[in-house]
């Protein structure tokens, strides 16, 4: 055989081997399956006019497809969905499987992990409620603090009832009266104490009005001398 005879028959055998190479690597990726886990989100379709306490936010999901597949997944892309529609106040446990689970084509639910969660749903209710500045520190000496005015003085929040039944006020951050001598005004968020206990109306910020009078001038003393009478 001629030396470029020679040189195209490993060429062609180095082509091949290649060839062969990509085809196995292939074949592996559609046809060999592995697993994984991720963490996935949890969402709730409660009823109207209900709202779930505690709920569970996370599950773990295992999943099993073709090696390509489960390479190219993206967590987010993978969620669970719990139907509460038909459910009414109280406690229930909820049995998680194939069905709450949303994943991409090609990948088959193993299990969720808890299976079972616990679900408690309350009935939700709208109150309006006051609203009272936290004040901090103290104004400068001798100045004397007023009554502080907020606008508006009470806002409507919706939450579970349990909150919402001990809810006497909202509170603010704190506002700084430290050095302070005159009346001043901010504007500043009212703070919700719980996740579940929403503001609702008016908007979330309110202006707070805080009187202060100013330290009494003191006297001055006449240094000067009195003038003789002629």
């Amino acid at each position: 055989m001629s030396e470029r005879a020679r040189t195209w028959a490993l060429r062609l055998l180095a082509l091949g081997i290649a060839i062969g190479i990509w085809f196995n690597a292939s074949v592996e990726d559609r046809l060999v399956f592995s697993e994984k886990v991720v963490e996935a989100g949890v969402s709730y379709n409660g009823p109207r006019g209900f709202i779930v306490i505690n709920p569970v936010h996370t599950v773990n999901v295992r999943l099993t497809g073709s090696r390509k597949a489960v390479r190219q997944l993206n967590p987010f892309q993978v969620s669970v969905t719990v139907e509460l529609s038909q459910r009414q106040e109280g406690s229930a446990s909820i049995s998680l499987g194939p069905e709450n689970v949303l994943a991409p084509s090609g990948l088959d639910v193993v299990a969720v992990e808890p299976g079972t969660i616990r679900v408690d749903l309350e009935r939700e209710v709208t109150q309006r409620v006051p609203v009272t500045p936290k004040l901090v520190g103290k104004p400068a000496a001798g100045a004397i603090l007023g009554e502080p005015e907020v606008f508006p003085n009470q806002v409507y929040v919706v939450g579970p009832a349990s909150l919402i039944s001990h809810l006497e006020a909202l509170s603010t951050p704190p506002i700084s009266l430290d050095g302070r001598n005159a009346t001043f005004e901010e504007e500043v968020p009212v703070l919700s104490p719980d996740p579940l206990i929403q503001i609702i109306e008016p908007p979330s910020k309110v202006s707070v009005r805080i009187p202060i009078q100013p330290p009494p001038e003191k006297p001055v003393k006449d240094s000067g001398q009195r003038k003789e009478k002629t």
